[in-house]
């Protein structure tokens, strides 16, 4: 009998013991998965704010006319970067505001993961149909400039850029349908709402092929056959002032196609093993290959202001003449609440003497156009 109580004892204090390890592993998971959401919510929140900043900028420098680039670029340019921008002002908020509540992350496609799914896709494709956009416009002016007035009207680039905004919500639409032909899923290792591409394998490949792969094909065989023909021109002879504009929008594109692939190509692949293997990368990758696409606007205004003279140059006049203007205002506004009182002025004399009068501001005045008038007449 006492074997046996003592066997009892010994199982339950095993028990208790197992039960107590389990619950200490289980809250230092939790623990765990908590401040890796922390970081993660950091990152996201950094990035969202460089990506604001930096859009703005660049808004602020295309809304009037740059050297080297023409009218129509700077309107796809506006349209990327209202892509970009509404990226961080739409999409990364919702995804923040989904990770933060228990009921969004835990409900198996959610018409909520469905909105921020359709309107992430949406955006992004039309950063991506901006990017080709500016490549075909680009092309068509280096290549064809004597029938660029032609083919490159206000109203075609006006249509173009409709079309790159219209088509994608159309591609995009199914995802919006809760419980359609796709699935959809709050991620917790990324954080983000994501299309869960093997519940149909087949849409998700015809997403790829109509929105990446174009568009790659494109933007690759336009910028790098302009910067070909960009390097063999100031190889053989100097640029005139034409070309320097064409050339000066060449350089850029080029980076941007670089930076493009490295913001995408993870993305991609993840899409595609998913799809086929049924498969989720792990944690930390699957968060880069996720947010990547994200970056690709910061990384733009990047390529913009760094690589280009004349958005810098831009960007530091309008800088100058904001520092002017405050400088104005504040000078104005002192004046304005200063006393009336009277300034001492010289006035030299004829034969070199210098005598001083009082005089006030409108004297002053006076006394400036009179002297103008005196050099006038003189003249």
């Amino acid at each position: 009998m006492l074997v046996n109580l003592s066997r009892a004892e010994l199982s339950a204090q095993n028990g208790s013991v197992i039960e107590a390890n389990l619950s200490g592993t289980g809250l230092a998971s939790s623990v765990g998965e908590a401040a890796s959401d922390t970081v993660k919510r950091c990152i996201i929140a950094v990035l969202c704010g460089l990506i604001i900043l930096g859009n703005t900028a660049v808004l602020l420098v295309i809304s009037s006319p740059v050297s080297g680039w023409s009218n129509n670029s700077r309107l796809v340019l506006i349209s990327l970067t209202g892509a970009d921008a509404a990226l961080a002002l739409i999409v990364i908020p919702l995804n923040l505001y989904g990770s933060s509540v228990p009921q969004l992350r835990n409900q198996a496609d959610s018409p909520f993961c469905h909105i921020v799914v359709f309107l992430d896709a949406s955006i992004l494709t039309s950063s991506i149909y901006s990017l080709a956009t500016i490549s075909i416009e680009r092309y068509i002016a280096v290549f064809f400039p004597l029938k660029y007035s032609i083919l490159m009207t206000n109203c075609r680039i006006k249509a173009l850029i409709a079309l790159v905004w219209l088509l994608p919500p159309i591609l995009s639409f199914p995802l919006s349908i809760p419980s359609g032909i796709v699935k959809v899923y709050f991620s917790r290792a990324s954080l983000i709402c994501n299309l869960d591409f093997s519940s149909n394998v087949t849409y998700s490949l015809l997403l790829t092929a109509f929105i990446f792969f174009p568009c790659s094909l494109i933007m690759t065989f336009a910028n790098f056959r302009l910067w070909f023909v960009a390097r063999s021109q100031k190889n053989r002879f100097k640029l005139s002032k034409a070309n320097r504009r064409h050339d000066a929008a060449s350089r850029i594109l080029v980076p941007v196609v670089i930076v493009y692939y490295i913001c995408w190509c993870p993305c991609v692949c993840n899409m595609i093993y998913q799809a086929l293997t049924q498969q989720r990368a792990s944690e930390w990758l699957e968060f880069v290959a996720l947010w990547l696409p994200c970056g690709n606007g910061f990384f733009n205004c990047i390529v913009y202001f760094w690589l280009n003279r004349s958005f810098r140059k831009k960007f530091q006049e309008m800088g100058q003449n904001l520092c002017l203007s405050e400088w104005f205002v504040i000078r104005n506004t002192a004046i304005s609440q200063a006393p009336n009182r009277k300034l001492i002025t010289k006035v030299r004399k004829p034969h070199g003497d210098v005598a001083a009068r009082p005089s006030s501001i409108s004297s002053m005045c006076n006394l400036v156009s009179f002297s103008s008038e005196t050099t006038l007449s003189n003249m």
